[in-house]
C-alpha cells in the first residue's frame, strides 16, 4: 500500500480493525487525525499509526 495515499474511513477501519461507526466515534471523542474534504474523510495511514501507538501509551499510564 502506498504510504503516501489517503485512505476512506472504510479502508482505515479495515486496517484499524474496527467498524466506520469507531472511526466516527475516535475522531469526534478521542482526535483520531482525519481531514475532512467536503463530506468526505480521508486519513494519512502514517498519522493515524503514529496516533495509535501514543494513544495506546497513554491508556496505560493511566
Amino acid at each position: 500500500m502506498d504510504p503516501d495515499r489517503w485512505l476512506s474511513v472504510d479502508e482505515i477501519a479495515s486496517h484499524l480493525g474496527v467498524n466506520r461507526e469507531t472511526v466516527y466515534r475516535w475522531i469526534e471523542d478521542k482526535g483520531l487525525p482525519g481531514h475532512r474534504i467536503g463530506r468526505l474523510w480521508k486519513f494519512n495511514r502514517q498519522e493515524v499509526d503514529s496516533w495509535v501507538r501514543n494513544h495506546n501509551q497513554i491508556d496505560t499510564d493511566k
